[in-house]
């Protein structure tokens, strides 16, 4: 599995207000917390007003380059924040996202490939209905991407595809939609990783954590590879090393007895 740590958002309140104060010590806090605990990405979203986005994007990654080597994954809708981004970073970063608008694909495509950089890739065309209503819509939204991916030299392997993880509390064939999807990606583009936000599944429902890693040990047996959360958090990282296991992934079960010696969150 590939995590992409999630904590370093502007969207959450003691994110934002460490941005605004520059708080370079906390942010280093949560920084160095995500990569001790093995994280491959850090996600950067500065989510403060688009005035001042890039300058708070660049403080984020000077201050987190700074603590940690773990790359970093560039969280922004503008083609100005990402192009300063990119320059400013020091390893190879992951881009997120883009989706199946031609706008946003023909801005960020070249960006992305300048840089050899991995993308994440929504499955929703924002220059027309928004989310996707069903299946087929994410199904064509994918291969619109996929066709503009690969006309700009940019590998299968390299696009990280979310098939936009609705709530199951508001629509109870959320979970089944997304694991059919996840399963068509998976057979259609076998060099691509499959990630998403799944801690949306859960939203509106109690005891939000055993929905969570539930739902996310089902994705992995139907394709996922790679999974934007909080590294920190022991039960996920447990389930997911278990998952593993019994999927015949980890070769005489080390990973998972290493993770349990270490108590399953590196320290």
């Amino acid at each position: 599995m590939i995590f992409i740590g999630e904590k370093i958002n502007g969207t959450r309140k003691l994110i934002q207000q460490a941005v605004l104060d520059r708080n370079a010590a906390y942010i280093t806090e949560v920084a160095k917390a995500q990569a001790d605990a093995g994280a491959d990405y850090l996600d950067i979203n500065a989510g403060t007003s688009p005035d001042r986005e890039t300058e708070d994007m660049l403080w984020l990654i000077d201050t987190v380059q700074g603590a940690v080597e773990t790359p970093l994954c560039i969280d922004s809708s503008s083609p100005k924040t990402l192009t300063a981004a990119l320059e400013r970073v020091n390893k190879t970063p992951m881009v997120n996202s883009v989706n199946a608008d031609p706008a946003r694909l023909g801005s960020f495509l070249p960006l992305i490939k300048s840089r050899n950089c991995a993308v994440i890739a929504l499955a929703m065309d924002e220059s027309k209905s928004g989310m996707p209503k069903d299946n087929a819509e994410r199904q064509a939204n994918i291969e619109r991407i996929f066709k503009a991916t690969r006309a700009a030299g940019i590998s299968d392997g390299s696009v990280f595809v979310d098939p936009l993880i609705m709530a199951v509390a508001t629509d109870q064939t959320a979970g089944v939609q997304t694991l059919e999807v996840i399963r068509w990606i998976r057979a259609t583009y076998a060099e691509a990783h499959i990630t998403g936000g799944f801690s949306n599944i859960s939203f509106g429902l109690p005891n939000r954590a055993l929905v969570n890693r539930t739902f996310l040990s089902l994705a992995i047996a139907f394709g996922a590879d790679a999974a934007v959360i909080d590294p920190c958090s022991v039960t996920i990282i447990e389930s997911l090393k278990a998952t593993d296991m019994l999927l015949g992934k980890d070769r005489f079960c080390r990973r998972y007895t290493v993770a349990a010696k270490e108590g399953f969150v590196k320290k």
